[in-house]
């Protein structure tokens, strides 16, 4: 089995340069800005729009109603306002609203591994190039990774609808030159008719659609409300929580099969990207998941445990370079 792995703009003090110590159980990675509770103050103080949301929970704690898609938005825009710099952030209507203190997670863990290739220094700025399969209308990995790394993202999408919205946050805060955005044609395929020949990517991204149906991804969502206490029958709660299209939330096969398909392109491009990554949300996927690597030839796979309080995820990386084959990328990518 494969074996476990043991910031420009606006912003509070940068990061250290230094891949941290693994996060405690149940915590954030060290270097994610969103460790204890929310400053709900000083996100009013930021973004004054927020203060008409905010609630007291059971605990007396301010708080929002998490169930309210409304409150989500506006909070979402608020964090990213005080702790990014991020001045101009808006999405459709029922699209995909994300916990924005765990995609951060994922793109810390992924500047780790970055950094095992590169003599413990996680390497910064524009020479570093992230391709996000599935960008989003919400755009939320490249602003993200470009506000704490500098890194430059191409974000590739199926949907023209979500490639707009993501278009309108990248030209409202002026950051063309970090983020470009590309639509991929064919739905059918992932990397296939995607990319050009000469291009390269030092880590890809994926957050891949978790459900199978329609009917699925409904069921989900009322069994969260249920586990949230929320299912109230007087209470009319958004059909799928946090938002979200369908091709946000689901594909034939699910996520099991999406991946399958992502680690089988993903060798047909074994030479333009140093790590592949995609997050995999239920633990069950995993065997089929190293399975697939297998047969695609994958020479080295990492799995990243990660938890925002209970709530657990990972992501598994993989790439089909040698370690001599890595060395030589950085040598001539990273300055």
């Amino acid at each position: 089995m494969p074996r476990r792995p043991s910031r420009p703009a606006p912003a509070p003090a940068p990061a250290p340069a230094k891949p941290a110590a693994p996060a405690e159980k149940g915590q954030l990675h060290p270097r994610n800005r969103h460790q204890g509770r929310y400053d709900f103050p000083a996100l009013i103080k930021c973004s004054p729009e927020l203060g008409a949301f905010v609630i007291t929970n059971p605990y007396g704690k301010p708080s929002i109603d998490f169930a309210d898609p409304a409150a989500v938005k506006v909070f979402n825009r608020a964090l990213l306002k005080q702790h990014y710099g991020i001045e101009h952030w808006d999405i459709p209507a029922d699209y995909l609203c994300p916990p924005i203190p765990g995609r951060a997670d994922y793109l810390h863990y992924l500047a780790d591994l970055l950094a095992d290739d590169n003599g413990g220094e996680v390497p910064r700025g524009a020479d570093v190039r992230v391709l996000d399969i599935g960008v989003g209308a919400n755009c939320i990995y490249p602003l993200l990774g470009h506000r704490e790394y500098g890194w430059c993202f191409l974000g590739a999408d199926i949907a023209t609808n979500a490639l707009a919205s993501a278009k309108a946050i990248v030209q409202a805060n002026r950051l063309e030159a970090a983020i470009a955005l590309r639509q991929q044609g064919d739905a059918l395929h992932i990397f296939q008719g995607l990319l050009q020949a000469d291009e390269r990517f030092d880590l890809s991204l994926c957050n891949p659609p978790f459900h199978a149906s329609a009917e699925e991804a409904t069921s989900g969502s009322k069994r969260k409300w249920r586990n949230l206490g929320k299912l109230d029958p007087k209470r009319k709660l958004p059909l799928l929580n946090f938002g979200g299209q369908a091709a946000e939330l689901w594909c034939q096969g699910g996520e099991a099969a999406f991946v399958a398909r992502l680690i089988k392109e993903s060798a047909q491009q074994a030479q333009q990207v140093l790590w592949f990554s995609s997050l995999i949300s239920k633990a069950a996927n995993l065997p089929g998941v190293y399975a697939a690597l297998t047969r695609a030839g994958a020479l080295e796979v990492r799995t990243v445990e990660m938890a925002q309080g209970q709530k657990q995820s990972r992501f598994v990386a993989w790439t089909f370079l040698s370690a001599e084959q890595r060395q030589a990328w950085r040598n001539s990518r990273w300055r």
